[in-house]
C-alpha cells in the first residue's frame, strides 16, 4: 500500500486508515481482527479510533491486538478526545482538564504508554483555544502523544490553532486534521484544503463513502442490514438519500460499469486521490467485505473520469 507524508512532518501514513468506530459494538473482537489481520497484510500501519467509540470498547477492542496480531511499533494508532455522548446527549469539553483525564483514560484502554496521533475530536466554543491547545502541549512533552492534531476544525478554526501552536518551538505543532469528505459532501474544498496545505498540516478524509451511500446499496430502498436501518446511524444517512445524492450515485455506477469497477471502489479512489488527501478512513462491518475495499486500493481514475465526477458533484 502506497505511504505518504503527513503534512510536514516525519510521520509516514499509508493512504487507506482503518476506521474502526464499529468495534467493539457492531463489530465484535473476532471480527474485528480478521478486519486487522487484513488490513495489515494489504500493508496499511493506520488505526483510527477515538474515546467516545463505544464508549470507549474500540479503544479496548485495539488494545486486545497489540501483542497478538501485530507489535506496536509496527502501527500508527490515533485516538481522539473531547466528545461524549452522556445519556445520549452530544456534550464537548476541551479544557485541559477533561481532556488531558480522557487520554489517561484512552492509554489504560488502549494497554500503551503511547498513542502515536492524539486529535481534538471537535471544536469547542465554551472553552478558550489557548487552554485546549495547553493539553497537547501536554500529552506531546510528556510523551503520552507522538503527534498531535484537531477533528472537524473550520478552516480558520485550523489556521488559528496551527499559528499558535508554530510560534513558539516549545509547543507540539499540529501534525493532522481529520474532516468529512467524499463525492457527496465536498466542503472541505471550501477553505479546510487550503487551510491544511498553507499550515503544512496533513488530511484525513473520513466517510469517503457518505457513510456507504455511496456504494450504491441505498439506490432502491434501505437494506435491513445496513447502516441506514440502525438506529443509531439512520440520522447520519438520511441526509445523503435526497435527489442531488441520488443524481450522483448513479453517475458513480454509471462510470464503475464503464470501467468495470464497483461504485465503492470509484468513490473512494476518487477521495484517496484528491489533491492534499494524506490518507482515507475507510471501515467495514465485516473482514469479508474489508477485503473487498483493499483489492481496489491501486485502482487509479482515468482523468475523464474523475473530471466528470468533479463537474456532477460540484
Amino acid at each position: 500500500m502506497q505511504m505518504r507524508k503527513a503534512g510536514k512532518s516525519g510521520l509516514t501514513l499509508s493512504r487507506l486508515a482503518l476506521g474502526t468506530m464499529t468495534w467493539g459494538r457492531d463489530t465484535d473482537e473476532h471480527e474485528a481482527a480478521d478486519q486487522c489481520r487484513a488490513y495489515i497484510e494489504a500493508g496499511g500501519n493506520f488505526l483510527d479510533t477515538a474515546a467516545t467509540y463505544g464508549d470507549g470498547d474500540s479503544e479496548r477492542v485495539i488494545g486486545g491486538l497489540i501483542g497478538t496480531l501485530f507489535q506496536r511499533d509496527e502501527v500508527v494508532i490515533a485516538t481522539k478526545a473531547g466528545l461524549s455522548f452522556p445519556d445520549a446527549t452530544r456534550t464537548v469539553d476541551n479544557s485541559r482538564h477533561a481532556l488531558i483525564a480522557e487520554l489517561d483514560r484512552s492509554l489504560t484502554r488502549l494497554g500503551t504508554d503511547f498513542v502515536d496521533i492524539w486529535q481534538i475530536h471537535t471544536w469547542d466554543p465554551f472553552t478558550p483555544i489557548d487552554d485546549t491547545l495547553s493539553a497537547l502541549d501536554y500529552a506531546y512533552s510528556s510523551g503520552r502523544a507522538r503527534y498531535v492534531g484537531v477533528s472537524n476544525f473550520s478552516g480558520w478554526q485550523l489556521a488559528l490553532s496551527s499559528t499558535k501552536q508554530s510560534s513558539n518551538s516549545a509547543k507540539a505543532p499540529l501534525t493532522t486534521i481529520q474532516s468529512e469528505y467524499s463525492l457527496l459532501n465536498r466542503d472541505v474544498e471550501i477553505e479546510i484544503l487550503d487551510s491544511a496545505q498553507a499550515c503544512g498540516v496533513g488530511f484525513l478524509a473520513w466517510a469517503p463513502l457518505a457513510r456507504g451511500v455511496l456504494s450504491g446499496k441505498y439506490r432502491t430502498g434501505i437494506p435491513s442490514d445496513s447502516r441506514g436501518a440502525a438506529p443509531h446511524f439512520a440520522k447520519d444517512i438520511a441526509p445523503y438519500l435526497d435527489a442531488r445524492s441520488n443524481r450522483i450515485v448513479e453517475a458513480v455506477c454509471v462510470a464503475a460499469s464503464g470501467l468495470g469497477y464497483s461504485p465503492l471502489e470509484v468513490a473512494l479512489s476518487w477521495v484517496r486521490d484528491a489533491p492534499g488527501v494524506t490518507s482515507t478512513i475507510i471501515g467495514a462491518r465485516t473482514g469479508a467485505q474489508l477485503r473487498g475495499v483493499l483489492q481496489g486500493e491501486e485502482i487509479s481514475l482515468p482523468d475523464i473520469v474523475r473530471s466528470a465526477l468533479n463537474d456532477v458533484s460540484a
